[in-house]
């Protein structure tokens, strides 16, 4: 998702971009405040969600917008049905992708069908970490680093 995100085109296809980490205690309050705050101009000490959303809603309102809610855990329907209010006040061929762990989560939204992810291989994982963590380096040269990075991949099973 974050690859799309900050894909040239992408960025210019759209006229505003948001990228939101849901936590775990997440609510439309503060997912909704954390939307606008991702938006230029964004921040907001509105003490209400009816005012958020009313600002959220001019903000985006007949702008093509792509919203990414990343690492969504848990979402009741009603509040689904509370946070999406704003959303429509956007122009047609507006996006929102939604990452997660959680199949009711998929099912509380009530879109598209979903694009389950296979996990990693061990060793599609090591290449993927050692890429990241070992930049204009080669891990055997480090071998105290790559015993850790051995044991943090070995962790993602």
């Amino acid at each position: 998702a974050r690859l799309i995100y900050n894909d040239q085109k992408v960025a210019e296809w759209f006229e505003l971009r948001a990228w939101v980490c849901v936590s775990e205690e997440s609510d439309p309050f503060k997912v909704t405040k954390a939307i606008l705050q991702e938006l230029p101009g964004g921040y907001d000490d509105s003490q209400s969600l009816n005012q958020l959303q009313r600002k959220l809603s001019h903000k985006l309102s007949g702008k093509k917008f792509l919203l990414v809610l990343d690492d969504v855990w848990n979402l009741r329907s009603a509040d689904w049905d509370e946070l999406r209010i704003p959303f429509s006040f956007g122009a047609q061929n507006s996006k929102i992708i939604v990452t997660t762990r959680h199949e009711s989560v998929v099912s509380i939204m009530k879109t598209v069908p979903s694009y389950p992810l296979q996990t990693l291989s061990n060793d599609d994982c090591w290449e993927l970490f050692a890429k990241r963590a070992f930049v204009g380096t080669i891990p055997s040269m480090h071998p105290d680093l790559m015993a850790i990075g051995k044991a943090i991949v070995k962790r993602c099973d």
